[in-house]
Formats: C-alpha cells, structure tokens, sequence
C-alpha cells in the first residue's frame, strides 16, 4: 500500500492562521501615520502663523523708523534755523513733515488692518503711477535727513507709469534708500534712474562681499561687516523688498562689488 500525504507550507499557514492580526495591525499603522501627518500639519501651521505675526511686527517697527527721522529732521529744522524770514523754505519744511505723518498713519492703518484681517491673504492695491513724481517725492524726503551729507540724484522720464500698490512700492524704495544710506560713509551720493522696464538704485556704499549676495534677501540675513558694527538692524528690510516684489510679479536683482558700492535693479517684469 501506498499512502500520498499533502502538507501546506508552513509560512502560507501561518500567514492564514495571522491574516486578521495582519490586517488589524496595518489599519492601525495607517490610522497612526494619518495621525501624525495631521499632528505635525497642525503644528507646522501654527508655527508659520507666529514667524508671519513676528515678521510682521518686525517689518511695520522697521518701517516706521525712516518717517520718523524725516519728520523730525523737518521739525528741528524749523526749531534751529531761521525760517521766518524764508518762508518757502518754512512751507517746504512742513510739507515734509506733513508728508512723513501722513505715511505714518497709513502705516498704522495697515497695522490695525492686518490685525483685523490676520487670516486674510495680504492684498495689493494696484493703480497706476507716474514714476517720475513718486521716485522725486521720495528722494526730496530722504534728502531731509540730518545724520549725514546726502545727494540723490534722480533720471525717470517724466511718461513712464507703472502700476503698482503705492504704498508697498514706496515701502520698497525707502528701504533701498535707507539701506545706501546707512552702508555709506558720511558723505552718500545715490543714483536712482528708471525706464518703461525697470528701476536701479546705485550708490558709493561699502559695497557687499560676494559671498553674501546669494543669501541677501533671506529673512534674518545680515551682511557681515567688521568695521561696521555702530549700524543696527534686523534682517528683514530686503526680505520685506523680495516679498513684496514677487507679490507684484515683479524681480529685484543686485550688483556689488566690496568697498565700491551697490546697485539694486527692480524689473517690472519676471521675463529675465
């Protein structure tokens, strides 16, 4: 007699005998993975939330410093110098400062608005603008400044216009401003021209080290500079200019050579 005896492959049966245990534990794991996907989601979320609340708070307090020193150069003008037998010069004086407070309760208004609107994305206000005027008022106001000799220099033809938020643009070329300002020596001399395509600021600055351009307009970033520790600030001036220039589809782009100034190019286009 012979006998024939079939057995099942050990694995396969124990796989048959598990197939519930298998499956349960899979769910679970993908429950588990889900999650924390959502945990770490969240998380990341309310993290971006607070870096925008601080960006924020940091960009406005930077904001609000340059129409403060306009506005009080103005007034001390008046206080110091003999302007009541110049009357032109009293009127332009108040105009500025007139200017100046006026920028700075736009800049409030924006506060409160952002801070009603926190969870709205920031919108931009379009309209068009005649370049010429706007770059030569904020020129005129910069030229006020006390703290050292300034000279600013403006070629835009009087056609061009462009369409952009007013005051995020003015935003943009102050912080330029500034920034030419207080990387220069006491003497600034600063060259703005523009056409239909773009908008250059040049100035004979302490200029920037190469290595330092590809991560200038990172947030937090600062341009280290040995002999320059008396200049103070945050990190966020460029940061703020790249943010809002890629809101208005538009590019900025740098050229600088150390201890011969720079030159920042605003193209009204991203084609390159």
């Amino acid at each position: 007699m012979y006998y024939r005896v079939y057995m099942t492959p050990l694995t396969r049966h124990i796989l048959s005998q598990m197939l519930g245990v298998i499956v349960t534990v899979f769910l679970l794991v993908v429950a588990f993975s889900l999650a924390f996907w959502y945990l770490f989601r969240t998380v990341s979320r309310l993290r971006t939330i607070e870096e925008m609340k601080d960006d924020f708070v940091s960009n406005m307090t930077h904001e609000l410093k340059t129409p403060i020193a306009i506005a009080y150069s103005a007034n001390d003008a008046l206080l110091n110098y003999d302007t009541d037998n110049d009357p032109d010069k009293k009127t332009k004086y108040l105009m500025i400062a007139n200017k100046q407070l006026r920028r700075l309760g736009e800049l409030v208004e924006n506060i409160l608005a952002m801070s009603m609107e926190r969870r709205k994305t920031m919108k931009l206000k379009p309209e068009d603008i005649k370049l010429c005027e706007f770059v030569e008022e904020i020129a005129a106001a910069q030229r006020m400044r006390g703290d050292k000799d300034i000279a600013i220099n403006v070629d835009v033809a009087d056609n061009i216009v462009v369409e952009a938020d007013k005051t995020h643009l003015a935003n943009v070329l102050n912080n330029l401003i500034d920034n030419a300002i207080k990387y220069s020596g006491e003497s600034v001399e600063i060259s703005i021209s523009g056409d239909n395509n773009e908008l250059s600021v040049r100035d004979n600055g302490i200029g920037i080290q190469a290595k330092s351009i590809p991560y200038l307009f990172n947030k937090f970033y600062r341009v280290p500079h040995g002999n320059r520790q008396d200049v103070r600030g945050y990190g966020i001036g460029l940061y703020y200019v790249k943010s809002i220039l890629d809101k208005m589809d538009w590019t900025i782009k740098v050229r600088s050579t150390e201890g011969n100034g720079s030159m920042f190019t605003i193209k009204f286009s991203k084609d390159e």
